[in-house]
């Protein structure tokens, strides 16, 4: 089964309270999962690549053999496609985790979006900040 998953993490200030949005559709488009998770006090990039790592995570209980994350961090895009180095060692870990979770799919194609084309996730990232 092939999933699309959309992920956003954002924190009110850099770092401040933060939270992740993600949201999961299937080939019909149909929303099968949406969600955001409260982190606590984290960086923006944190968050980001969180979000990542949770949409597989539940991308792979939904039964997922394929996916394709959509994420509006460039820096978790281009380090997940092996394009740039991950240099600071809390995002080290975060790219191992994502890593780890991302050889349990067939095939993954992970894309870049702009914000406007991540509406849905960034929606649920603001209604966790926004309910604090």
């Amino acid at each position: 089964m092939k999933l699309t998953i959309y992920t956003d993490g954002g924190s009110r200030g850099n770092p401040g309270p933060s939270a992740t949005g993600i949201v999961i559709k299937n080939e019909a488009k149909q929303v099968v999962a949406n969600y955001g998770e409260y982190l606590g006090r984290q960086t923006n990039n944190f968050t980001e690549y969180y979000a990542a790592i949770s949409g597989l995570k539940k991308a792979k209980e939904l039964g997922a053999t394929e996916v394709e994350l959509i994420v509006d961090s460039k820096l978790v895009c281009e380090q997940l496609n092996r394009r740039w180095k991950v240099k600071e060692p809390t995002i080290q870990k975060l790219f191992v985790q994502a890593w780890n979770v991302m050889q349990q799919f067939k095939t993954i194609k992970i894309r870049h979006t702009l914000r406007a084309g991540n509406k849905e996730a960034d929606a649920e990232v603001n209604k966790v900040l926004d309910s604090l």
